[in-house]
């Protein structure tokens, strides 16, 4: 079988950083959806929590205070009309989709659908020869694959 992180023939060194670098940046927005999802869990458990203050307001007699957090803040909008999940879909409706097709796209039309050209080429000039746990590939002669954490 053909190396799928071997560069296609014809495709030139300007390609093969300009996918990486569209890569890097589709990987950074992956990162930032992540944040997105944090933003959404922790809001929900904030909010989770905000029962519990409810409660406890309640219990200590200040029932005015537990009915305007019950009220005024308790299943509140984070933005008009939004609650977290109706942002995340939003974004990746919106934005995140778009971007990875189009990447997909670029790599499939300019590499021949042969992703991490870039990190592959960084990693063979990186890499120590004849060093065990330098080998180009995870079916290399010499890998160690015993001790490896992804066996």
């Amino acid at each position: 079988m053909e190396d799928p992180h071997r560069r296609p023939e014809g495709v030139s060194d300007e390609t093969v950083a300009a996918l990486g670098s569209l890569s890097k940046a589709l990987e950074t927005t992956d990162r930032a959806r992540g944040h997105l999802f944090a933003f959404h869990q922790l809001t929900g458990t904030a909010d989770f929590e905000l029962d519990r203050s409810v409660e406890l307001l309640r219990e200590a007699g200040h029932a005015e205070w537990a009915e305007r957090v019950r009220t005024e803040i308790l299943g509140r909008n984070v933005i008009p009309g939004h609650w977290t999940f109706q942002i995340v879909e939003a974004y990746d409706r919106t934005y995140y989709q778009a971007f990875r097709d189009l990447e997909r796209a670029a790599v499939d039309r300019l590499a021949e659908g042969r992703d991490h050209l870039y990190e592959a080429e960084l990693k063979e000039a990186r890499r120590t020869r004849g060093h065990p746990d330098h080998t180009a590939r995870p079916d290399s002669p010499g890998t160690r694959i015993a001790d490896s954490p992804l066996t």
